[in-house]
């Protein structure tokens, strides 16, 4: 189905073309003035210093033309030049019901798929999930699942952190603490325990203590660096110790992922792309962007357009060492190999940014990537506590993200319980849902770039521009749904929609009809929060409705079973809205 102001301009442009103009100037937008007129052209503004005359001519003479059309309700040439546009009631009605019948709303897939990576987990191993990889999982899953709804293939890659020198401060670790291990006797040739020799809560403890032990202690850091180096070698009872620690920890991420309705389709690891670095760097050595600088190898990234300091890329660092940029660019190399990606999304902290503009620049100037495969930056901001600062615990630590879930869960638990009485078990279930709904919501209605104030209060409350006031609309329709039926209403009868009767009806079948452009917009500019935006001004526009109407009480059949067939629409809008987001809502509240 085409855009509302598709169908619009494919009546403006030809009369702009018919009066003598250029018919691109006929484009149309959406007003920013609804007290005035629900859509705008302004053409005939652009067109007058083309063509040496008023604009208010110009657009005097396509409003000539237009103004019989059984399309506008209304259309009208406003001083110095515009036009301003109200759609036909009949016109409105048609648009909503066709939108009903077609799949997905109308909303056209792209007619060129492509294979889309998405680089959005990124926690470490051994280390439980706190509340700084909040946003990477919850943002990366919605542009996640707006890509695949537009139509491509898309993999979404958690990347796990695996292979560095936090895996041989572990092992070191435990080598003091279970000399009699095992996977400590290089002697040893039988298999290997199946379970692990520790359990996570032990890791948790031992990785933060390994650590600082190594800041103060010398010695004890250059065995760990040892260790790493055996590992990344391939010493027997150290790779079997690193599958371990894999398993644990990713046993624990699932759990805390699954809660957040996180899905990924690869628990790829930064040491996958280790096999793919000794040809990376020979053939970067051997066509020429690979030097020598203080014993490091590097490429030079710089463009001559930069008005900043752009450092080099560096491959391997001065003791031969491989760094995130050379596991970054050995992932790309695997990416396109394993998956052909034509485009890979990385959504992590914004503070990497210099990070990334430094990889991309290698990739492509070593060849590692097509000239039309896409790389994307998606930096996001931080979770600030009231204080405006970094969210911490009461005591100044750092928040595990299943500690936040449960408290937000527990908050909106203790709303419910206020209100109304339910069984206990029931109660506990739509408060995980709601909850994790309204931390979902609470994220994503921020433009990812920007920083924003984690406030339980407010994140929970049932009014305003919350995950639980969209969710409650949605209840509230399959409420009134529910009623209709259990009166006697047949909901598959209602296939009718007549006309707006009022200005609150036709607001909803107006907002209903943004959605197409809505969901292209967040696809283009991986925005979630622009759905957060459409869905909250849906909700408002039925909920006004709602309260202006009384829908089952309405004595005009037709008219009753229109509205029941616009609202089996707007919560179906509203439910996929919330599942592109990666949420959903209860059966009540």
């Amino acid at each position: 189905m085409k855009k509302i102001t598709d169908y619009i301009e494919e009546l403006v442009k030809p009369a702009f073309e018919k009066a003598g103009y250029d018919p691109d100037y006929g484009k149309v937008n959406l007003s920013n003035r609804p007290d005035l007129c629900q859509y705008q052209c302004n053409g005939a503004m652009s067109a007058a210093k083309a063509y040496h005359k008023a604009p208010f001519m110009i657009a005097d003479e396509v409003v000539e033309l237009l103004k019989y059309n059984i399309t506008f309700e209304k259309i009208e040439s406003v001083k110095p030049g515009f036009i301003n546009i109200t759609l036909a009631p009949t016109f409105i009605a048609d648009c909503v019901k066709k939108m009903r019948d077609e799949d997905d709303y109308g909303f056209e897939k792209t007619d060129n798929p492509r294979t889309i990576v998405i680089d959005y987990g990124g926690p470490n191993v051994a280390k439980p999930l706190h509340v700084g990889h909040l946003r990477a999982a919850i943002i990366g899953e919605s542009i996640k699942r707006i890509a695949r709804y537009a139509g491509h293939k898309v993999i979404g890659d958690v990347h796990l952190g695996d292979w560095g020198l936090q895996i041989g401060l572990i092992i070191t670790e435990l080598g003091k603490r279970k000399p009699d291990l095992c996977y400590f006797d290089e002697s040893f040739e039988g298999e290997y325990p199946k379970d692990a020799p520790f359990t996570m809560s032990e890791l948790e403890e031992i990785y933060p203590y390994a650590s600082s032990h190594s800041k103060e202690d010398p010695e004890y850091l250059a065995t760990a660096q040892t260790a790493t180096a055996e590992l990344q070698a391939g010493r027997r009872g150290y790779m079997a110790l690193w599958k371990h620690i894999i398993d644990v920890s990713v046993a624990d991420i699932r759990k805390n992922y699954d809660r957040l309705n996180v899905e990924f389709d690869l628990w790829k690891k930064e040491s996958d792309a280790q096999k793919y670095i000794p040809d990376m760097v020979e053939n970067m050595k051997m066509d020429g962007f690979a030097y020598e600088s203080d014993g490091a190898l590097v490429v030079d990234v710089k463009l001559p357009e930069d008005k900043k300091e752009i450092p080099p890329c560096i491959i391997l660092k001065s003791n031969g060492a491989t760094n995130y940029e050379t596991t970054d660019l050995a992932t790309i190399i695997e990416r396109v190999k394993l998956f052909d990606a034509k485009e890979m999304i990385y959504v992590v902290d914004k503070r990497q940014e210099l990070h990334f503009e430094q990889v991309f620049r290698c990739a492509r100037k070593t060849g590692l990537v097509d000239d039309d495969t896409k790389l994307v930056f998606v930096g996001f901001g931080t979770m600030n506590g009231k204080d405006g600062k970094p969210f911490k615990t009461r005591d100044g630590g750092v928040l595990r993200l299943e500690t936040l879930i449960n408290e937000i869960s527990d908050a909106v638990y203790d709303k419910i319980m206020e209100n109304r009485d339910m069984e206990e078990t029931e109660a506990r279930h739509i408060s995980e849902i709601v909850g994790v709904s309204a931390l979902k919501y609470g994220d994503l209605s921020n433009q990812a770039t920007k920083d924003y104030v984690f406030d339980v209060d407010r994140f929970i409350s049932f009014e305003g521009n919350t995950g639980p006031y969209i969710l409650y609309s949605i209840v509230r329709i399959k409420s009134v749904l529910a009623r209709f039926a259990s009166e006697g209403g047949n909901i598959d009868e209602c296939d009718n929609i007549l006309p707006p009767a009022n200005d609150s009806e036709q607001n909803v079948m107006l907002t209903l009809l943004k959605y197409n452009d809505v969901i292209e917009q967040a696809f283009n500019d991986n925005a979630p929060h622009r759905i957060c935006q459409y869905i909250y001004e849906l909700s408002e526009a039925f909920n006004s409705f709602y309260h202006g109407n009384k829908i089952i009480a309405e004595e005009n059949i037709d008219r009753k079973r229109s509205w029941i067939a616009l609202l089996v629409i707007v919560k179906g809008v509203l439910e996929q809205c919330i599942d592109l987001l990666g949420f959903e809502a209860p059966e009540r509240m």
